[in-house]
């Protein structure tokens, strides 16, 4: 009998939810079910022709497939310094207070390695995405859970936080806008954010990937003064240039903060293929009207038939909402939302995210993503109606 066993981190760990559904998904369709996938935040459009095209060119040359810099290739930095100066408004050094991601999953690991010794706290939104949480306690940090209501637009209880003993607090993960609820970023709550941290002493991670998504207003932490010296701030080129599988984010902050989790990257990966990065650095001069198509026309069509949707099932929703999801309360009569998800996927086929995923505060929710084309989105309206 072997004797060899997993680490303890293990003991309180389970496979994402979206991969062990997944192959129930997989296995469904194997049995010509066809379900609509409605779950995952993965965009369904391509990047900027622009971008595929530098990709293609750069890939040929025979000069391009060598090992790369860990803080990534200076034009990338530059392109995502001029970025942020475009749209946020704000200045960044790119030699020193840039580090390009292979996508906010890895910098969520970067970065607790980089401030958390074990058993330090960790504050994480619920609902949030389940990776905080996840991530947190692999690394053996104690993840605290603060509250996201409805009734206060899915924004922090500063009253609450103020009362705690934020004496063992190393992070606080804040994500706007929200996913899951699509709450909107309010530059209100930043500045609060910001004087909280710096009063008590903790850092704070906001991680701003959707502020592209159906949202007229371009707001990051990083806009507040004084925030440089307790925020770092994650965004990603997932969803706003549509390149999720490209694997290409970034994180700003105070250079000392970026020296720090650079310790950590350059023990654990060797960079980005070139090409890749060149591409994302086309891709990031996308110009005003391809995030105007791109970002918000098609999105706003597509969450007119998601708010169909969630009348159909009979959920309450904010339809102003931004970001890639639409999310709903369910009715009264189902005691879960899985409950309701549950139906909805084997009766009508259609693949819906329950809210418990994303904690306590979300079981009595749903989640519909916008990644599915009008054509499929109007499909899955009708697979519903004529169940429900």
């Amino acid at each position: 009998m072997s004797h060899i066993r997993p680490a303890h981190r293990l003991e309180g760990a389970n496979e994402y939810y979206f991969s062990r559904k997944g192959k129930e998904i997989a296995r469904l369709n194997a049995e010509g079910k066809d379900i609509i996938s409605l779950a995952i935040g993965s965009p369904d459009l391509p990047p900027s022709p622009a971008t595929i095209e530098t990709l293609c060119r750069e890939a040929q040359r025979p000069d391009t497939h060598g090992y790369q810099p860990t803080t990534g290739i200076l034009p990338l930095r530059q392109a995502m310094a001029k970025f942020y100066e475009r749209w946020y408004n704000v200045d960044l050094d790119p030699q020193t207070e840039i580090q390009p991601l292979i996508g906010s999953k890895e910098g969520i690991l970067h970065t607790t390695l980089a401030f958390v010794n074990p058993n330090e706290e960790v504050l994480v939104p619920d609902p949030g995405y389940p990776t905080y949480t996840a991530l947190s306690e692999l690394l053996g940090a104690k993840v605290v859970k603060y509250d996201l209501k409805a009734d206060n637009d899915w924004q922090p209880d500063f009253e609450a936080l103020e009362e705690r003993d934020w004496s063992h607090t190393k992070i606080m993960w804040t994500n706007y806008p929200h996913m899951p609820t699509g709450a909107r970023a309010q530059r209100q709550t930043y500045e609060r954010l910001v004087d909280l941290a710096r009063r008590k002493g903790f850092l704070i991670v906001n991680d701003n990937p959707y502020s592209f998504i159906l949202s007229e207003e371009r707001l990051s932490i990083l806009q507040v003064p004084g925030a440089k010296d307790c925020c770092i701030e994650f965004n990603s080129m997932s969803k706003s240039h549509n390149m999720p599988g490209w694997r290409v984010g970034m994180l700003a902050g105070k250079a000392e903060f970026v020296s720090w989790i650079l310790k950590v990257k350059s023990n654990i990966d060797s960079g980005t293929f070139r090409p890749l990065q060149l591409a994302a650095t086309e891709a990031l001069q996308n110009s005003d009207e391809w995030h105007a198509t791109f970002n918000h026309e098609i999105y706003a069509r597509r969450r007119s038939l998601a708010g169909q949707i969630m009348t159909a099932i009979g959920c309450e929703f904010d339809d102003q909402s931004v970001g890639m999801f639409l999310w709903g309360r369910i009715p009264d009569s189902y005691a879960t939302g899985e409950e309701l998800t549950e139906r909805i996927l084997h009766e009508a086929r259609v693949f819906l995210t329950p809210g418990f995923i994303f904690g306590h505060n979300g079981e009595r929710y749903v989640r519909i993503s916008l990644c599915a084309t009008e054509e499929r989105l109007a499909e899955a309206l009708a697979r519903i109606q004529a169940v429900m």
